[in-house]
């Protein structure tokens, strides 16, 4: 790992190779290590050239993570190779490797007497990051902030995330509550690639300082999401064994067991130990769908994972990890080593019957977003009840996962509840956009079912003005958000548009219509994540990159082209 901005890039899976070729018939790509790696054997005027054409195609993008969680608060520098694929008005871009340019301290989340986020603290953290990595924001071409567990619940949090986000940069900002936060570990600790490529169905485990969550994955795809009040730091000891901090899910899981806790008073071994293994033992029964104790149960913050689907194996990331793993040895006056401790015997003794697969060697930094990427593309024949609304910025997306076949309202409401429960979006004043693509002829039956749904699942917001935006590459979007508006009489300011393909965890700036070609500038910056990147799934996302219908990207202001 490199201390400053500068230097080659590496795969993370290791490989070299030279020159424009595909793997098994996908897209036509280079892997030279950013261009330094061109043939001896090339005259300078072909160097040159290869060079150039190189650079057309293949774009360095230096990103930073923050993340802000209940109990750690840390930020990653990361440098990406994306490779544009396909030509002009219809490129789409590939992240095949990714460095770890530098990581800052890892620091417990300062918190303030009255409750709220220590600003000056936080402040401190990442300036000092980028002092130590000899890096200014201009060397910064975008990123993420991510603010997750308790650390949201805190009065300031928004503020803090919009106040970083302004003052760095180009940068997502966002809330992640207990399903998206799951979901983010998965991704990031590097289980859902996993599971794609081996098709495993594996459960990832992320264990923080207030809570655990869960992950299920099936075959690269997450299918189901969970979490509760387990965590390592809902109580915090001095050096001699004093309590200094009793969380209220801990104290009632003290109080099932007869343990008395106070503060300033000390924690014997023992009662940290018959505690520990209580924790210890609601986990195994979550992972294995038996049946909670009262209490355990009390402290689920989602319904629990499906019965229906058993993992083959698991993965364990978060703060824990790093001690499970026996990356960390030392004591921060939490319970994160006894857990761990007492998970390890879990595995070998079979209390936990499934095997752990993998290290993901990002452990705490599983849920650090790695990147931001950004493209443009032009939303065509906008359908927009009122321009007042125009510009929108940092808007969520949202994904249902729709099956068309004998499609109704009742299943477009519950594919787009479903979506909403995954990235942990609660109907507000803040608008959504939604992403809708039938991929047959737009038959009004089916289309009336989209607008009816999707009224039903946003009850509360399409009775305000709250702006709802619909994405699509085909018409479908406009068909839909006429018959909300006109049709169904919505209150909510509904922007439709063509020639616009979104993502689950997209965020999307919309600017204003630009006339007389009457289009609409959307800026979308994906989140990418910091762990994951396996040769395979990348090969697969050229593969797909050069089998998948025509986007409308032109260009892609936030990738600054950096010449080797």
């Amino acid at each position: 790992m490199t201390s400053d901005l500068s230097g080659d890039v590496r795969h993370e899976h290791g490989e070299t190779f030279a020159g424009a070729h595909s793997h098994d018939g996908g897209a036509p790509h280079w892997h030279d290590e950013f261009g330094t790696h061109l043939s001896e054997d090339l005259t300078d005027e072909e160097r040159t050239a290869r060079s150039l054409d190189w650079n057309m195609h293949n774009v360095q993008l230096v990103t930073v993570a923050v993340d802000i969680g209940s109990s750690t608060s840390h930020l990653m520098f990361s440098r990406l190779l994306i490779q544009l694929v396909g030509e002009e008005p219809h490129v789409r871009s590939v992240l095949v490797g990714r460095e770890v340019l530098a990581e800052s301290p890892i620091i417990l989340t300062p918190y303030l007497t009255d409750g709220s986020i220590d600003i000056e603290e936080l402040q401190d953290l990442i300036v000092g990051a980028y002092i130590a990595s000899s890096a200014g924001s201009d060397d910064v071409d975008s990123g993420a902030i991510i603010i997750t567990g308790d650390a949201l619940k805190r009065r300031n949090a928004r503020e803090i995330a919009e106040f970083f986000a302004f003052d760095t940069g180009n940068f997502v900002c966002a809330s992640a509550g207990h399903h998206l936060e799951a979901t983010l570990a998965a991704n990031g600790s590097g289980t859902v690639s996993l599971s794609r490529r081996d098709g495993r169905t594996l459960l990832n485990i992320d264990i923080g300082g207030g809570t655990t969550k869960f992950a299920l994955v099936q075959a690269g795809e997450i299918v189901a999401t969970a979490a509760i009040e387990i965590g390592a730091r809902l109580l915090v000891l001095d050096g001699e064994r004093r309590l200094t901090r009793i969380a209220e899910p801990a104290r009632r899981f003290a109080e099932s067991l007869g343990i008395e806790l106070t503060l300033g008073g000390t924690l014997a071994p023992e009662h940290e130990a018959r505690l520990v293994a209580a924790w210890v033992d609601s986990l195994a029964a979550l992972i294995a769908s038996r049946p909670l104790s009262s209490v355990a149960a009390g402290l689920l913050l989602t319904e629990p994972l499906p019965t229906d689907i058993a993992p083959s194996a698991i993965t364990i990331s978060g703060g824990v990890s790093e001690f499970f793993f026996g990356r960390e040895t030392r004591d921060f006056g939490d319970l994160g080593r006894p857990i761990a401790e007492a998970l390890r015997a879990a595995v070998a003794d079979g209390t936990i019957r499934l095997p752990v697969v993998m290290d993901p060697n990002l452990g705490i930094r599983a849920t650090a977003v790695g990147a931001s990427l950004f493209t443009v593309q032009v939303g065509v024949n906008p359908y927009l009840s009122d321009e007042s609304i125009l510009p929108l910025r940092n808007v969520p997306v949202l994904a249902p996962r729709l099956d068309f076949e004998g499609l109704d309202a009742s299943r477009v409401e519950a594919a787009l509840r479903a979506s909403m429960t995954h990235v942990d979006f609660e109907e507000a004043d803040d608008p959504v956009a939604i992403a809708l693509d039938y991929p047959g002829d737009l038959e009004p039956v089916v289309l009336d079912a989209l607008a009816q749904g999707i009224r039903a699942g946003l009850p509360t917001m399409t009775a305000t003005s709250t702006p709802l935006i619909l994405l699509s590459s085909n018409a479908t979007g406009i068909e839909v958000g006429r018959r909300l508006k006109d049709d169904l009489g919505i209150t909510s300011s509904v922007l439709a548009l063509e020639g616009v393909s979104v993502s689950e965890f997209d965020f999307i700036d919309v600017a204003e219509v630009i006339r007389p070609s009457n289009v609409v500038p959307v800026t979308i910056k994906s989140l990418l994540f910091a762990g994951g990147l396996d040769q395979q799934s990348v090969k697969q996302a050229l593969y797909d990159a050069a089998m998948s219908p025509p986007r409308t990207d032109i260009g892609h202001p936030g990738l600054r082209l950096r010449y080797p």
